[in-house]
C-alpha cells in the first residue's frame, strides 16, 4: 500500500503526540551517545481497542521533536501526523526483535492497519539519526531533513556549549512539544484541556497518558520557558510562577514543615523577610536564624543547635550585593540534612550556576534579567524533580499561575539574555570603578571591585558581576534625591535587570514606611542609591551620572 493512500485508510483515526509537559510524570532520558537508538516497549494494558477507536485509547509517546524531523513534504504525504507516528512506532518495535534493517514505511502502515489490537508504545531512549532517516526515506520520495545528532532534549545536547545558544534554542529547536513549523513558540491560550474519551481521562489519572488537565497545572507555552531555564541552570526540572515572590512563598510553604527552622541572611529582599517574620513564624511555629551572609560560624552554630530544614539566601544579595560561599554552605548544610535554596536573581544564570556549586534549588525573579524588558512578571525554581515537584504541588494549591502570554514574553526575552547580561556586566564594572574614584561618592558596593568584602569569592563562583551597582553619595536624604532627580536616562522605579536603566533610593523606594532608626538596622542609609544599568551606551550613561553628581 502506497503511503499516499494512508489518509483514506486511516480517516477515522486521529492521533497526536502527547509529550509530558506537566512535570508530574517521569521524563524519558535521552543519552548523548551517538550510538543510542530508539527502543520501544509495549506496556501491558487492561483493555484492548480495535483500530477504529484508537483515538480514545492508543498512547504514543515520542521524543519531543520527532515529528519535526520529518520533511514538510513527508508530513503532507502522511496527511495525518498520527500515521507518521504509527510508522515510527511499528519500525521501533521491529527493531526490538533484533532486525538491523529499517522497516519500510508502507509495510509499517500496513501492519498497523491489519492489527486488531495495538498495545501502547512508549519510547524510553533514543536519538533521531540515520535509522529514522532510512525508515522514512523508504516510504517517502524526498527523505527527511534530520537535524544534528542529539537534537532531542536541551539538557542532553552536546553541540551547544554557550549559554547564549542554549537560551535561544533550548525548549524550541531542541525539542518543543508543540508540533509546528514556526520558528517562535505559539501562545496556547486556554484555561483547560479536553480528553477525547473517558478512557483517555482514566489513562491520564492512572499516569498512562501524559497531558495537561487544567490551566493552573501547566501550559505548553510555559513549559518551553521552563525547559530553557532548566537547560541554562543544568536542572532536572523547573517550575514557573506568576512572580518571584510567588515562587519564594511556595518554596517556604512547601519545604519547611510546621515547627521547622530556617536560616536566612540579614541582607535580602525586604518582602521575603516580611513573609518569614509576619506570616511563617507567627502562623506555623517555624523559627528562624538570621545571619550575616559571610558568617559561616553563625551558620554552623545554627546547624548544630537547631533542626534546620532550609538555608534560604540570595547571592548576590539585595541591595548590598553580598556573596554567599554557595559551595561551602551547601556542604555544611547537607552534612546536617538541611536543604539550600539560592535566590540567584542578581546574578542571572549567565553569571552564576548555583546548582553546579552544590545548592539544591535555585530561584529567580524572571521579571529581572531573564525576561529583561521591564514588561512582564514571573518567578521560577529549578532543581531536582523530587524537590521541584513538592513545590509544584504547593503551587497547584495556592495558584499564582503565569499567563501563557507572559510566558511568551519571557521566552522572547531569553533570546537576548546572554547579550544583555554581558553588556550590563561591562557597563556596571566600568561605572563602579569610576564611581569609587569620584570625590562625591563615599562608598561603592559591587562584587567586581577589589574593595568588596567578598570580591575573591565572587571571582571564584561567578563569571560576571551583574548590572547593579549600589553606592552612597556624599550627602543626606534630600541631597541624594537631588542627584537621582538630575539623572536623565534612568527611570526612578523599583526593579532592575531590564534593557532600560533604573535607579532608586532604597530609603524612600522600599523603606519609607520605617523611621530612620529602623532603616539603619538593615543598613539602609539615607544616601544609598541602587543603580541598575541597562543596555544603553556606556558613554551616555557615564556622562549622565557625572553631570548629575555635579549638581550636588
Amino acid at each position: 500500500m502506497a503511503v499516499s493512500s494512508c489518509a483514506s485508510a486511516f480517516r477515522p483515526f486521529e492521533c497526536r503526540s502527547d509529550p509530558d509537559f506537566s512535570g508530574r510524570f517521569p521524563r524519558p532520558e535521552f543519552p548523548t551517545s551517538g550510538a543510542a537508538r530508539f527502543s520501544a516497549k509495549a506496556n501491558s494494558v487492561t483493555q484492548g481497542f480495535p483500530v477504529g477507536s484508537l483515538s480514545s485509547s492508543l498512547i504514543f509517546r515520542f521524543p519531543p521533536n520527532f515529528v519535526r524531523q520529518l520533511s514538510t513534504k513527508a508530513r503532507r504525504n502522511c496527511s495525518n501526523i498520527g500515521v507518521a507516528q504509527i510508522v515510527a512506532a511499528s519500525w521501533s518495535n521491529n527493531q526490538q526483535g533484533g532486525s538491523t534493517s529499517p522497516t519500510p514505511a508502507a509495510k509499517a502502515v500496513d501492519a498497523a492497519a491489519s492489527a486488531s489490537v495495538v498495545a501502547p508504545v512508549e519510547f524510553e531512549t533514543g536519538v533521531v539519526e540515520e535509522k529514522v532517516a532510512a525508515a522514512v526515506e523508504s516510504g517517502f520520495s524526498d527523505g527527511v531533513n534530520v537535524q544534528p545528532d542529539d537534537l532531542v532534549d536541551a539538557k542532553y545536547s552536546s553541540f551547544l556549549t554557550c549559554d547564549g545558544s542554549v537560551a535561544i534554542h533550548a525548549g524550541e529547536r531542541l525539542g518543543r512539544g508543540i508540533v509546528t513549523d514556526a520558528i517562535t513558540t505559539p501562545i496556547v491560550n486556554t484555561s483547560a484541556y479536553f480528553f477525547k474519551k473517558t478512557q483517555e481521562l482514566i489513562d491520564f489519572k492512572e499516569k498512562r497518558h501524559a497531558s495537561f488537565e487544567y490551566g493552573r497545572y501547566g501550559n505548553p507555552t510555559t513549559v518551553v520557558a521552563e525547559e530553557k531555564i532548566s537547560a541554562l541552570e543544568g536542572a532536572e526540572s523547573t517550575l514557573i510562577t506568576a512572580s518571584g515572590m510567588c515562587v519564594s512563598t511556595c518554596v517556604l510553604w512547601a519545604l519547611v514543615p510546621a515547627g521547622g527552622h530556617i536560616v536566612t541572611t540579614t541582607d535580602c529582599y525586604r518582602k521575603t523577610r516580611v513573609f518569614i517574620e509576619r506570616v511563617l513564624i507567627p502562623k506555623t511555629g517555624i523559627t528562624a536564624t538570621v545571619i550575616d551572609p559571610a558568617d559561616i560560624g553563625a551558620l554552623e552554630a545554627a546547624l548544630n543547635e537547631k533542626q534546620v530544614s532550609l538555608f534560604f539566601t540570595e547571592s548576590p544579595t539585595n541591595p548590598f550585593l553580598r556573596c554567599v560561599d554557595i559551595e561551602l554552605v551547601s556542604k555544611l548544610c547537607h552534612e546536617k540534612g538541611a536543604l539550600v535554596c539560592v535566590d540567584g536573581t542578581f546574578a542571572s544564570p549567565i553569571n552564576q550556576k548555583a546548582l553546579a556549586l552544590g545548592a539544591d534549588l535555585v530561584l529567580h525573579s524572571l521579571t529581572k534579567y531573564i525576561a529583561g524588558h521591564n514588561d512582564v512578571l514571573g518567578g521560577c525554581i529549578s532543581g531536582p524533580e523530587k524537590l521541584v515537584s513538592v513545590v509544584r504541588d504547593m503551587h497547584h494549591i495556592l495558584g499564582g499561575t503565569l499567563n501563557p502570554n507572559a510566558a511568551y514574553l519571557i521566552i522572547r526575552g531569553m533570546k537576548t539574555l546572554d547579550l544583555r547580561v554581558h553588556q550590563q556586566n561591562s557597563t556596571a564594572l566600568r561605572m563602579a570603578e569610576i564611581l569609587e574614584a569620584h570625590p562625591k561618592v563615599r562608598r561603592v558596593y559591587y562584587p567586581g571591585l577589589a574593595s568588596h568584602p567578598e570580591h575573591h569569592l565572587a571571582k571564584r563562583q561567578m563569571t560576571g558581576f551583574g548590572g547593579v551597582v549600589s553606592f552612597e553619595v556624599d550627602g543626606e536624604l534630600y541631597t541624594t534625591a537631588k542627584f537621582v532627580d538630575a539623572l536623565r536616562i534612568p527611570y526612578i522605579a523599583p526593579s532592575f535587570g531590564g534593557c532600560e536603566s533604573i535607579v532608586d533610593q532604597p530609603a524612600i523606594m522600599s523603606y519609607w514606611d520605617l523611621p530612620q532608626s529602623e532603616r539603619a538596622k538593615y543598613g539602609i542609609v539615607d544616601n544609598l542609591v541602587r543603580f541598575s544599568f541597562g543596555v544603553e551606551g556606556f558613554e551616555d550613561l557615564k556622562a549622565d551620572i557625572l553631570q548629575a553628581l555635579e549638581t550636588i
